[in-house]
């Protein structure tokens, strides 16, 4: 029994939510370094307070993914988190811009963050459930298209309402402007009604159901094999034991030989026992034969992983860092490198924060009309070329912010930044679901936001020094480094296989 080929509406219901869901990441991405510039962070220490958003989806994400794998309820196997997770961003969303100080923000940014991947993670996992693997492609490219589309009125949303209603864009030091305030108020409202569009208009397939297609593709294809062969007691503690010593001497040479305080790399350092005290833990409770639990079963799932999974994580890993340095940095590399202006509460510095929230549309709108057309050339070539290709145009794009010294002509950067991001949506996710077993794609598709997370943590915790130390405060030359990194992923995209 194969899975039937949905029509164009029913793919299209399936993944509207995800229209809501990045109308609160564009939002994010957009404002919250402004936000937490205004309300009085120095430019070294955004990189530390943007960690809570990959820190969150590091645990979030696989914990989201076994649960959903083993739910069934009225709602179905992945809406109730799509739903619970919308009702929580919603709120988070509109609080938001109204944090009375930067710790606030920090705070609410962790929130936020822990809401919306409680609905993002299931809607990967859902096009592995819904559609047979010859319309995954689509499938994908679907979720970049609202991806794109929410992503270009959420990002411009600060712009129009200043320019088209009349808000303004400034207010007094360590004020967040109304501009700001509105469209995070509109952001929490179209987040909720997006999702329950999905939640009330899709049907999922019962357990039983899913059974019987993942026994048929089990048939036809050789690539996706259960786990069987549990990680032994000893390889924990082993893997543990030195994760935990990478992590406490890192940390002893950061504090006693070279006196940094930088607390982005002592998060890097402090992940690393954090992880490896985990493994520790699952080396217990497989020396004492409990192996059902989540932590167990999600590690022995990442240590068992399909090679093409592993193979998509370093492509992962380069293409997620020079994103991360793109929405942390770009704020005040256009506002200081291009506008020459420093300070939040000037006219100047916020008319570049709004031409930001335009470019950021701009890739974003992009991106929506390109997961079409590379669709389309993934079936005339291949998705490895189209990815790889895609990534280095974006790398070079991301590099001309140094050189180019009019605000208007970033607007053709963006255009190869918007063909990278829809590129990044969905070809490494049409990859990968067709080298996973059905009845683990949800921590799967969790575990595989590891690789977009670590990259993340890693860039929260380098380019801050990288910024301070290096480069004298000079935000534009984080983009350059993010450049390089999206062109070096692009390169790494040719020693994938992709076995579908």
């Amino acid at each position: 029994m194969s899975k039937p080929r949905l029509s164009f509406w029913q793919i299209w219901n399936m993944s509207f939510g995800f229209l809501g869901i990045q109308f609160g990441f564009a939002l994010q991405n957009a404002n919250v370094s402004r936000i937490f510039e205004t309300l009085g962070a120095s430019i070294d220490s955004i990189p530390i307070l943007w960690i809570a958003a990959p820190v969150t989806g590091l645990i979030i994400q696989p914990i989201i993914g076994h649960w959903s794998d083993k739910t069934w309820n009225k709602l179905g196997r992945r809406r109730p988190f799509f739903l619970v997770g919308a009702l929580l961003a919603s709120a988070t969303i509109i609080f938001m811009p109204n944090s009375p100080t930067l710790w606030v923000a920090a705070g609410m940014l962790w929130i936020m963050d822990a809401s919306i991947n409680i609905s993002m993670e299931p809607f990967r996992a859902f096009v592995g459930d819904m559609l047979p693997s010859e319309q995954r492609t689509v499938g994908f490219s679907m979720q970049s298209f609202f991806i794109g589309i929410g992503a270009i009125v959420a990002s411009a949303l600060p712009y129009m309402m200043t320019n088209w209603f009349g808000i303004s864009n400034t207010a007094g030091a360590g004020e967040i402007p109304d501009s700001v305030k509105f469209s995070f108020y509109i952001g929490g409202a179209v987040f909720l009604l997006a999702v329950l569009y999905t939640v009330f208009s899709t049907k999922e397939y019962s357990p039983e159901e899913l059974k019987k297609f993942s026994d048929e593709e089990k048939k036809l294809s050789q690539t996706k094999t259960s786990i069987t062969e549990l990680i032994s007691a000893s390889s924990f503690n082993k893997n543990g034991l030195i994760l935990v010593f990478v992590g406490l001497v890192g940390s002893a040479i950061l504090h006693f030989l070279l006196h940094e305080n930088d607390f982005g790399l002592y998060v890097l350092f402090v992940g690393s026992i954090i992880f490896g005290l985990l493994q520790l833990v699952a080396g217990f409770f497989t020396n004492q034969n409990k192996t059902s639990g989540g932590l167990v079963s999600i590690l022995n799932d990442l240590y068992k992983m399909p090679k093409t999974m592993k193979q998509l994580a370093v492509v992962q890993f380069f293409s997620w860092f020079a994103l991360f340095a793109m929405w942390i940095y770009t704020t005040p590399a256009v506002t200081h490198h291009i506008y020459g202006a420093t300070d939040p509460s000037s006219e100047l510095y916020n008319q570049g924060a709004d031409w930001v929230g335009v470019l950021m549309a701009v890739y974003n709108g992009f991106a929506a009309i390109m997961a079409f057309a590379i669709m389309w050339i993934a079936k005339l070539t291949n998705r490895k070329t189209v990815h790889m290709i895609s990534l280095i145009i974006g790398g070079i794009s991301f590099a001309s912010f140094y050189f180019i010294k009019d605000p208007n002509l970033l607007l053709v950067s963006e255009l190869g930044i918007g063909l990278a991001w829809a590129s990044i949506l969905a070809m490494p996710y049409a990859i990968l679901a067709g080298s996973l077993p059905a009845e683990k794609m949800g921590v799967y598709m969790g575990i595989f936001n590891f690789f977009i997370v670590i990259p993340q943590i890693t860039a929260a915790a380098i380019l801050g020094f990288f910024v301070k130390n290096i480069v004298g405060g000079e935000a534009i030359y984080a983009l350059l480094l993010g450049g390089a990194s999206m062109i070096i992923a692009g390169l790494f995209t040719l020693i994938v296989d992709d076995v579908d």
